[in-house]
């Protein structure tokens, strides 16, 4: 791959790799604006804007080996498009890799939750949306449904999700009502009691951060296919990053939206987030109480 088709200093194959990324050009479950299927690639040209390295995660950082398996095709219904991604990033979460993945509308983290066969691990979800319905528009597997179809497989105790400003009477009239916290008690307390928050309430020690660009502002983040005011400011979804440290053990970045997105402001912070997600990582592989794709240790 070149420039704006593999992201930036992806120049490892994938035996060697330490990560793995994925696009997942997928948006047939959106409900409001379509174009996400376009994301994956506006990230990637995006992720050629910054540094190999950022400053404020210490000097001589490890390079880390990432591979960029490119796009899984492109499908037209859900469960299509389930098997796609089951068949691209299973392999890599078998064998213990690290998985970054880029929508594409939110239905694209269900298989990937669903590859963590043995369920040791938890998803904290950053979205203006709950996620949490049965099923939208006759669809069980929609973008609308992310966080219950995690419940299903992982239990509720091992999901939660921050920045939410938008909740349907169903979601809260449900059996199980998915753990929140609203943007709006983030506003009041902060980022930083939040996280707090949603790691003490999973049960797993590993977490699954996925973030639909949703949850930033809009004033922030415009591109993006059902955008909500009220949002989270940019850094809060850095520091939540970064508070996850060594439990992180595979990220998403989903409803990067780059018709709704003509200055390209949402696919640049798409990426950075990426970048932010890498080098955690990056510190946990060089910390001495952690061993690399110890599978013994670490779920799959």
């Amino acid at each position: 791959m070149s420039y704006g088709t593999s992201f930036a200093d992806a120049e490892s194959g994938y035996n060697e790799a330490d990560i793995c990324i994925y696009g997942i050009p997928y948006d047939r479950t959106a409900c409001f604006r379509s174009g996400a299927r376009e994301g994956p690639n506006a990230i990637r040209r995006s992720s050629y804007n910054f540094e190999q390295t950022h400053f404020e995660h210490g000097h001589n950082q490890k390079k880390l080996a990432v591979y960029d398996y490119g796009d899984c095709s492109d499908q037209v219904l859900p469960d299509d498009m389930i098997d796609e991604v089951k068949f691209a990033v299973g392999p890599a979460i078998k064998d213990g890799k690290f998985t970054i993945a880029m929508g594409g509308d939110h239905s694209g983290n269900i298989p990937i939750i669903q590859c963590f066969k043995n369920k040791s691990i938890a998803l904290i979800s950053l979205d203006a949306h709950l996620d949490s319905r049965e099923e939208y528009m006759g669809v069980r597997n929609s973008h609308a449904c992310v966080t219950r179809r995690a419940a299903e497989h992982l239990g509720i105790d091992n999901v939660f999700v921050l920045g939410v400003r938008s909740i349907s009477e169903e979601e809260l009239d449900a059996e199980e009502i998915v753990p929140y916290i609203d943007a709006y008690q983030i506003y009041e307390r902060g980022i930083e009691w939040a996280v707090k928050q949603a790691l003490d309430s999973v049960k797993s020690e590993y977490v699954y951060v996925t973030v639909d660009i949703d949850c930033v502002d809009p004033a922030f983040a415009p591109g993006t296919g059902t955008p909500e005011p009220f949002g989270l400011h940019p850094i809060d979804v850095k520091k939540a990053i970064d508070m996850v440290g060594d439990r992180l053990i595979g990220f998403d970045v989903m409803e990067v939206c780059p018709p709704a997105d003509p200055a390209g402001i949402t696919s640049i912070l798409a990426a950075r987030y990426i970048k932010e997600a890498m080098a955690v990582y990056g510190k946990k592989l060089t910390s001495t109480s952690f061993t690399h794709r110890a599978t013994s240790s670490k779920p799959s």
